[in-house]
């Protein structure tokens, strides 16, 4: 009986109606989410399973690209796209819906998200929420709204639901909103963070959502990590603290075992890496920095590496040992404020 099974064997993620309408190659795994079945085809159309107790493919970290949304100046719709399997610049391969910067990102096992934002020329904020398709290069639609409009919230994702928690409306915000990622429908307001503020870095764990850092450099409580369950709808806890106060859009990663929390302001650019364990809640810890420091940047996770995304560079950073992050490429336009999504 297999209870475990490794995200990375798969070739293609579809739901039943597609896969019933797919020859694949021979050899070729694919994973039906609406079933829960993983099938084998033989190249001529046919496809095999074994009915699974219990499976868990889904992962946080993505194992093909990353990709950033958004951003500014100028105010941008552009969704670049870049390799995890090389070192490479990125590629613009869509337009969100709207242009806009300040935007929290969240992604599923097919698509990622853009979520609330402001916009040009005031400054607006807005309650959009933007899926685009991993499986194609092609432009994001809108298809639901934050349960209240607002910038400079932090993303966090599960299998099932993405999550937008605290940002500014203009006011700080304590809200954790919650969508569905199997239906285009509105977010639901499921809890508050312990203090209403923004912008923040998001980090998820298989159990929980994350919350680090401050918008506001007034409060004492800048630095920090909010913790918040995935299996139910409740307010976040007080879980530890950051190594030092940072606001101003500082970037969340997720290894399996870990979040981190890099760059952001203190007022100034850092190019602090700070790396905090799932498993037990306690305070973060400086592992590395970044090649250069900035604030404003968007954080991206593949299976081995988290990367830094914001200005023209693209930083990389191993999860397996505490070191410093290498630039690995450029985004196709300089631009701060953004998204950060992976598959």
């Amino acid at each position: 009986m297999i209870t475990l099974f490794n995200t990375q064997l798969l070739d293609v993620s579809m739901n039943s109606a597609t896969l019933a309408n797919t020859v694949g190659a021979n050899g070729q795994i694919s994973y039906d989410y609406e079933e829960g079945k993983i099938y084998v085809h033989d190249g001529f159309g046919n496809r095999f399973s074994n009915t699974l107790s219990t499976v868990n493919v889904y992962s946080f970290q993505g194992s093909r690209s990353g990709y950033t949304s958004g951003g500014t100046p100028p105010l941008s719709n552009v969704i670049d796209k870049f390799p995890f399997s090389s070192d490479g610049n990125a590629t613009d391969v869509g337009d969100l819906t709207q242009s806009r910067s300040r935007s929290s990102g969240q992604s599923s096992f097919i698509s990622g998200y853009t979520s609330g934002g402001t916009t040009a020329p005031t400054s607006t904020h807005v309650n959009t929420i933007d899926k685009f398709p991993f499986a194609t290069d092609a432009n994001a639609t809108d298809v639901g709204d934050l349960s209240q409009s607002r910038g400079d919230s932090a993303g966090q994702a599960n299998e099932f639901t993405g999550y937008a928690s605290g940002g500014s409306t203009p006011a700080a915000s304590n809200v954790i909103d919650k969508f569905t990622f199997s239906t285009d429908a509105n977010a639901t307001d499921v809890g508050d963070l312990t203090l209403a503020r923004g912008p923040m870095a998001g980090q998820s764990s298989t159990v929980s959502g994350y919350t680090s850092g401050d918008g506001n450099p007034i409060l004492v409580s800048a630095n920090t990590i909010d913790k918040f369950p995935f299996a139910a709808d409740a307010n976040a806890t007080d879980v530890g603290d950051l190594t030092q106060s940072r606001f101003n859009r500082l970037a969340g990663q997720s290894s399996t075992v870990s979040g981190y929390s890099s760059g952001g302001g203190n007022p100034s650019p850092v190019n602090t890496i700070d790396k905090f364990p799932f498993s037990t809640d306690e305070n973060a810890t400086d592992v590395g920095d970044l090649t250069v420091a900035r604030s404003s940047v968007a954080g991206q996770s593949s299976t081995i590496s988290g990367y830094t995304s914001g200005g023209l560079v693209i930083d990389k950073f191993p999860f397996s040992t505490d070191s410093n992050a290498s630039d690995v490429g450029d985004l196709t336009v300089s631009r701060s404020s953004l998204a950060g999504q992976q598959i």
